[in-house]
C-alpha cells in the first residue's frame, strides 16, 4: 500500500533497513522457467515458489539511496529538492486464497534485524522549476535487471543535469522497481513486468508478446505522484505537461536465456528463441516518429558504444527498423509502457547492451547519459 509523501531524514532510513538489506536470502535459486508444469500457466503456489527462490544479490539501501542522499547535499542543496513520493512494501506475508501470487514478499529468514517495511521510493526534481522553461521527466530502473538504467539517470544528476536545468526543469526518478534491482529480476515481487503496467487498461492483441500486463504498486506510485501529487512541488502555476520523457533500459543476454523462457512458462505458453542485437538501439512509439530526434540521440551515443547493427531480415530484436539503431512499435501508452505515461511528444526507450564484449560497465552508464545529451541538445535546437 502507498503511504503520503512526507520529507526524508535520510540517514534513518539508510541505518533503519542497511542490516536487513545486506544479507542475501537463504532461499536456494532455481530456474525460474522450470517451475510449474509445462503448458499451464502458474497459480498461488507457483508464483510463490518463484518468489521466495529469488536472491537478493545487492541492496538499494547501500547503492541507490545514498546517491540519493548526496543530491540533497554535497553542493548540489541549491540545485535539486529530492522527494519521496511513496513507499513499496518490504515485507507482506504471502497469502495462500490469493490466486494473483500473493504480495511483495522478503525472506526473513536471516533478516532478524530488520527494522523496515517498505522500500522508499524517490524523484529528484530540480529547484528552480519555472513556467518558462518546458519539463524533461527522465526514468530508469522499471526493470530493476537493468543496471545502467538506475545507473544513468544518477550519472546525468551528478554530472549533466545542471548544465540543461538552464533551458528545461528536469524531473528524474531512478529507480522505480527496487525489489526487482536487489533481485536482478525483471519483474516486480507478484511477477508482473512494470513495464507493462503503466496502462492495464490498454490494448490486447492475441499473440503479441508485448501486452499490457496488470497494475503494479511501482506503477501506480508514479502514476499518482505525476496526475496528482506534483503540482504541490512545483506549484499549482506551473505546467504539468511534459515536453520529453526518456525511460532508461538495457537488452541482457538473461533476456533470452532467463526472462523470455519464465515469461512462457508462467504464461503456459511455448518460448520462442530469438536473438540478442549486440549495441545501443532505442525503441520509437509509432505515433510520435521524430526521426531527426532519435538520429540525433543515435549519434550522441555512438561516440560512447557501438549502435546496434540489424539483422539479415533487417530487425532488431524481432522489430522491423525505422532507422538506424531504431525499432518501431506501436503506441507506448496502448501497450502500458513507462514510456508512455505521460504525453509527452518526445518520448524513447533507451537499450544498452551491457553484455556486448565491446562494451564496458561505465560505458554502458555513460550511453545512458549521451543519450539524454543528444535528446536535449535537439531539442535546444528546435525550440
Amino acid at each position: 500500500m502507498l503511504m503520503p509523501m512526507r520529507s526524508i531524514a535520510f540517514p534513518a532510513i539508510i541505518n533503519a533497513v542497511k542490516m536487513s538489506t545486506t544479507a542475501t536470502t537463504s532461499s536456494t535459486t532455481i530456474d525460474a522457467f522450470s517451475i510449474g508444469t509445462a503448458g499451464t500457466p502458474w497459480g498461488n503456489a507457483e508464483f510463490k515458489q518463484w518468489r521466495t527462490t529469488r536472491v537478493k544479490h545487492r541492496s538499494y539501501f547501500d547503492d541507490v539511496v545514498p546517491r540519493i542522499e548526496s543530491l540533497r547535499k554535497n553542493n548540489y542543496d541549491m540545485l535539486y529538492d529530492v522527494i519521496q513520493y511513496g513507499d513499496l512494501p518490504l515485507i507482506i506475508d504471502d497469502d495462500d486464497d490469493d490466486d494473483d501470487g500473493g504480495g511483495i514478499h522478503d525472506d526473513k529468514g536471516d533478516d532478524k534485524s530488520c527494522q523496515a517495511s517498505s522500500f522508499p521510493l524517490f524523484v529528484i526534481k530540480t529547484r528552480d522549476w519555472s513556467k518558462d522553461k518546458p519539463n524533461i521527466l527522465v526514468t530508469g530502473g522499471v526493470h530493476g535487471y537493468e543496471t545502467s538504467g538506475v545507473e544513468g539517470a544518477l550519472l546525468f544528476l551528478e554530472s549533466k543535469a545542471e548544465h540543461y536545468s538552464k533551458y528545461f526543469n528536469i524531473l528524474v526518478a531512478p529507480c522505480i522497481s527496487p525489489w526487482g534491482y536487489e533481485r536482478i529480476q525483471r519483474w516486480n515481487a507478484n511477477g508482473v513486468d512494470p513495464n507493462r503496467s503503466f496502462n492495464p487498461e490498454g490494448e490486447i492483441v492475441k499473440g503479441r508478446s508485448f501486452n499490457p500486463e496488470a497494475a503494479t504498486e511501482e506503477s501506480a506510485a508514479l502514476m499518482k505522484f505525476l496526475k496528482n501529487d506534483m503540482k504541490h512541488f512545483i506549484g499549482n502555476n506551473n505546467d504539468q505537461d511534459f515536453i520529453c520523457h526518456i525511460d532508461l533500459h538495457e537488452t541482457t543476454d538473461t533476456d533470452e536465456t532467463e526472462f523470455r523462457p519464465t515469461k512462457a512458462a508462467r504464461d503456459g505458453k511455448v518460448n520462442i528463441p530469438d536473438e540478442i542485437p549486440d549495441g545501443f538501439y532505442l525503441v520509437q512509439d509509432e505515433t510520435s516518429p521524430k526521426s531527426d530526434w532519435f538520429k540525433a540521440m543515435i549519434d550522441s551515443v555512438r561516440k560512447v558504444t557501438n549502435i546496434a547493427p540489424a539483422n539479415a531480415d533487417g530487425k532488431l530484436i524481432g522489430e522491423k527498423i525505422s532507422q538506424e539503431g531504431v525499432i518501431q512499435i506501436p503506441n507506448n501508452k496502448n501497450l502500458g509502457l513507462c514510456a508512455g505515461v505521460t504525453d509527452a511528444p518526445y518520448r524513447a526507450t533507451t537499450e544498452v547492451y551491457p553484455d556486448s564484449p565491446n562494451a564496458t560497465p561505465e560505458q554502458c552508464n555513460r550511453a545512458q547519459v549521451a543519450c539524454i545529451e543528444g535528446a536535449l541538445d535537439h531539442i535546444i535546437s528546435v525550440l
